[in-house]
């Protein structure tokens, strides 16, 4: 009996999100925005309502009641503690950062090292250094 596959084929061309942009005169797409960012794997710039800019990596959401309960936490470079802004403070959030997992997932990879083998070069199983960009 055949062997089921128990993850979903990746689409052939996700775009990145690097560079979008969702503000809150949409508040669907800003919202549609904020979980796209908890998965996203670069920094992304928060603009709050009174004009502050924070850059930094979403590591935690929390969907409340509403706005004013739900929150996000970033980490930003060189600060110790995260920073949290809540939903209702956010009036723009940019993916500003490279999405270091962009282009690597397991069958992008499957795919690479079957191309090096049929081609007659060497393939290895280490994976490519982070600061590559993703051949496709």
């Amino acid at each position: 009996m055949p062997q089921e596959t128990k993850t979903a084929p990746a689409p052939a061309e996700t775009p990145s999100l690097q560079g979008l942009a969702a503000d809150r005169d949409d508040r669907d797409a800003l919202l549609d925005a904020l979980e796209k960012a908890f998965d996203y794997r670069g920094d992304v710039t928060v603009t709050t309502t009174d004009g502050r800019q924070i850059t930094g990596y979403i590591f935690d959401r929390r969907r409340g009641a509403d706005l004013e309960r739900s929150l996000v936490r970033l980490m930003t470079p060189g600060a110790a503690d995260p920073v949290t802004v809540r939903f209702a403070e956010i009036d723009r959030l940019v993916f500003t950062g490279k999405d270091a997992a962009h282009g690597r997932s397991f069958e992008t990879w499957i795919k690479k090292y079957l191309a090096k083998k049929a081609a007659g070069e060497e393939a290895s199983i280490h994976a490519e250094p982070l600061d590559e960009s993703p051949a496709g």
